[in-house]
């Protein structure tokens, strides 16, 4: 039996030459910022709901909806994962809120530079000199949301872009109307979990007949170690409205595990 051994090289031409151009890059977003962070200890039950909620000074009614959330999440199954072998997910081994140490930002003037610096290497500044031309942006940072640019722009059309953690302060109303409407706290396991312990994310609503003057996108990166990030986003298109938004999400190389789900 004669056997034929047949080498093949990847040549330019080839339509996986930029999956290997890929692999062979070096990863730029693999950085850590060296940041101090106040982060709740590991752990998932009741208490935890509600020592997030009181971090974010929720009012009552959020408070329940994640408890409600996460009840319901209590009588689901884990998925089985269709041509995926990895370890169980120990849930109970993650921290779900942490965020960096001092008081929260008023403005992006507030912002400590190492955070500033962070975006920048991440090719999405913040502060007013680089600001991205045509696009606002959200800052998500572990837990929180660290900055917001062209509000002031975006407010005078009667657009709304916001953290959820303001939405649910300063526009109660509308999150309560439609918060879970489009994917269901019971949809699937991990949305019932996000609803229960969501962080942040980003709040749009953008009135009747208008389009949004800019691109929209929320940037999430993760930093902490053994931890969770949750994001909510919740965008609200009256009739004959307009928006484009993007998300992007990095987060450092680590032996251990993090955990990102979002709804």
């Amino acid at each position: 039996m004669a056997t034929e051994t047949i080498e093949t090289v990847a040549s330019d031409d080839t339509p996986n030459r930029e999956i290997h151009e890929q692999l062979g890059r070096k990863y730029a977003a693999g950085f850590i910022t060296d940041i101090e962070s106040d982060s709740l200890p590991p752990g998932l039950d009741e208490d935890t709901i509600r020592a997030l909620s009181a971090k974010k000074e929720e009012p009552e009614w959020m408070t329940q909806w994640r408890l409600d959330a996460y009840r319901h999440f209590l009588t689901m199954p884990m998925p089985n994962w269709a041509k995926l072998q990895i370890a169980p997910i120990d849930l109970q081994a993650l921290s779900y809120y942490s965020a960096p140490k001092g008081p929260k930002y008023a403005s992006l003037d507030d912002v400590p530079k190492e955070l500033l610096d962070t975006y920048d290497k991440l090719g999405v500044p913040l502060h007013e000199r680089a600001k991205l031309a045509g696009v606002a942006v959200d800052a998500v940072f572990d837990s929180v949301s660290v900055g917001t640019t062209f509000r002031k722009e975006l407010a005078e059309k009667g657009v709304i872009f916001c953290s959820m953690s303001e939405a649910i302060k300063e526009h109660p109303e509308l999150v309560r109307q439609y918060l879970g409407t489009v994917v269901p706290v019971g949809d699937n396991y991990f949305a019932a979990l996000n609803s229960a312990v969501f962080s942040d994310g980003s709040f749009v609503f953008i009135p009747k007949g208008v389009r949004c003057p800019m691109e929209l996108s929320t940037y999430f990166r993760i930093n902490a170690g053994h931890t969770g990030q949750f994001e909510r986003t919740l965008i609200i298109c009256e009739d004959k409205a307009y928006v484009s938004y993007l998300e992007g999400c990095t987060a450092p190389m680590r032996d251990e595990n993090q955990l990102h789900a979002a709804v």
